[in-house]
């Protein structure tokens, strides 16, 4: 990262490769190539290095092993879409065919679980209920549990929201799905590597693990199922992923996630700190450029509730898209807008679920600080978007 002048701020979107795990995965490029199913020479390291990982994991989040299967998936989309399906697919072989499971979620969920559910109920599998969220963005257990039905078997609520940050009560909500008897998913891809996950306090059933959103290559995710529960395999095949699902394992970057999970684990604190510090220095900067009615903070005021990295700033009269579009050779970060058409910018739906005004939804940029970000980034990628702002006609208080 320090060959480019380009400063990146999309941690949330992705991280690079932490260089400790790209360490411990090259021995799986050179030398350990077996299949971990071979006993033979070649396989015997493969497999303990995927046994391996799979406790670094479960290390990570707390999940011992006679309560959890840890188990390992291509993306945070597969392990999502299998929450979903596998806990689907149980009740209604238990329950027979006829039955027909609800699902409850929230309205700023990642597509991997919102078009899941709509692809699963246009086939007549599920009925599912999307709750609204505070203008904060934070789902109230009072709310799940008014959405809960008879047939419900299922709640899926993401850990932390990718755009703005909100940090959800799974706790809470876990034990109003509990009581109803119905399982518990979260979705902790944003979370894990900048606030503490633990499965035991959560108090869920599954959860979702993202390995590029916290040092590990892309390509590699992990579904934590607590053992007991009704749940369905997702690939027919093979014996590997303890029955589960079929298919070879990825040595390579299975290595890389457990490796990058053994940093959570032994960093994770000082990391939150560091990450908290930057973007607190982002927002300081960023709110003292501008007129204080021209500016918003999207996501919780609390910052208890919003992920210590996670900065969503929305600015009156600037044309994000187009601002990142100008910087995109010094600065990386992701807009809260799209442009569709003749209509102009449309706010993305977390920012419409928030009831956030359009004249500031154009202008919302999402800012996420991340392990090797430091003061100059912040200080250098304030004065682009003064800059960058100030070209554009706004109105500044400090001019770049």
């Amino acid at each position: 990262m320090q060959d480019t002048s380009c400063i990146y701020l999309d941690y949330n979107a992705t991280t690079p490769i932490f260089p400790q795990v790209a360490q411990r995965m090259q021995p799986f490029l050179t030398q350990h190539f077996g299949n971990p199913s071979s006993s033979h020479a070649y396989g015997r390291p493969c497999k303990q290095a995927v046994d391996t990982a799979r406790q670094q994991v479960a290390r990570m989040l707390g999940a011992s092993e006679d309560q959890w299967m840890l188990l390992f998936t291509s993306c945070g989309t597969e392990s999502d879409n299998w929450a979903i399906y596998g806990s689907v697919m149980a009740a209604r072989a238990a329950k027979g065919a006829a039955f027909v499971p609800h699902v409850v979620t929230s309205n700023i969920e990642h597509p991997a679980v919102l078009e899941c559910l709509t692809t699963l109920a246009a086939q007549g599998l599920l009925t599912y209920t999307a709750i609204s969220v505070s203008n904060e963005g934070l789902v109230s257990p009072d709310d799940v549990a008014k959405a809960l039905t008879p047939a419900t078997v299922l709640v899926t609520v993401m850990h932390s929201n990718n755009e703005v940050g909100s940090i959800q009560p799974i706790a809470a909500i876990s034990e109003v799905a509990h009581r109803h008897g119905a399982l518990m998913h979260t979705d902790a891809a944003q979370s894990i590597g900048k606030v503490a996950v633990n499965v035991e306090e959560l108090g869920a059933d599954l959860v979702t693990v993202v390995g590029h959103k916290f040092g590990a290559p892309k390509g590699i995710a992990a579904l934590a199922v607590r053992k007991g529960i009704p749940f369905h395999r997702f690939l027919h095949g093979g014996g590997q992923e303890q029955g589960m699902r079929g298919g070879t394992e990825n040595v390579l970057l299975a290595v890389g996630l457990g490796a990058a999970a053994e940093l959570v684990a032994v960093e994770g604190p000082q990391t939150g700190a560091h990450l908290a510090a930057m973007r607190d220095k982002l927002q300081a900067g960023l709110c003292a450029a501008f007129h204080q009615a021209d500016v918003r903070i999207n996501g919780p005021v609390n910052h208890a509730q919003r992920l210590p990295n996670t900065l969503s700033i929305s600015i009156r009269g600037l044309q994000a898209a187009q601002l990142l579009t100008d910087l995109g050779d010094w600065l990386a970060a992701s807009a809260g807008s799209a442009c569709h058409g003749t209509q102009g910018p449309t706010a993305s739906p977390v920012l419409q679920a928030l009831g956030l005004p359009p004249e500031f939804a154009a202008g919302t940029l999402r800012l996420s600080t991340g392990r090797h970000t430091t003061a100059d980034d912040v200080h250098s990628a304030v004065q682009l978007v003064i800059q960058g702002a100030q070209q554009q006609g706004c109105r500044v208080r400090i001019r770049a």
